[in-house]
């Protein structure tokens, strides 16, 4: 089975959200930038599935990830689990991304082709 691929880099949690006031509440809301790269995301996600006939699963599934960064700024991978794995979730790979294992497998430069190349496999 192929790998999935999304282009670019996965939002961190702490560049993910904006905080929003609506009346006297102030909750968190989704900054355009993140809210774009999730909905592409999920959209690649969906089309992965359709084409590799993965139906949406209940149970555990290993989500094995390779990072290729833009350029060499010092970044955590772990903190772009939160937007990818719900994105995932959202493409249909999982009912609850609470189901999903991520593993980093490996990170590395690629100023030509950032992307994260992601490979699933289902729990028995």
């Amino acid at each position: 089975m192929e790998r999935l691929i999304l282009l670019g880099s996965a939002p961190s949690v702490n560049h993910m959200y904006q905080n929003t006031r609506i009346g006297r509440r102030l909750i968190k809301v989704m900054k355009p930038k993140a809210k774009e790269w999730f909905e592409e995301a999920a959209l690649q996600a969906m089309l992965w599935r359709s084409k590799n006939m993965w139906p949406t699963t209940s149970g555990k599934v290993i989500v094995r990830l390779w990072y290729f960064f833009p350029d060499n700024k010092r970044r955590d991978t772990h903190n772009t689990l939160k937007a990818l794995l719900d994105a995932l979730e959202s493409g249909g790979i999982y009912e609850d991304d609470k189901t999903a294992l991520p593993q980093i497998m490996d990170y590395e430069v690629d100023k030509k082709n950032p992307r994260i190349e992601i490979e699933f496999e289902k729990v028995v």
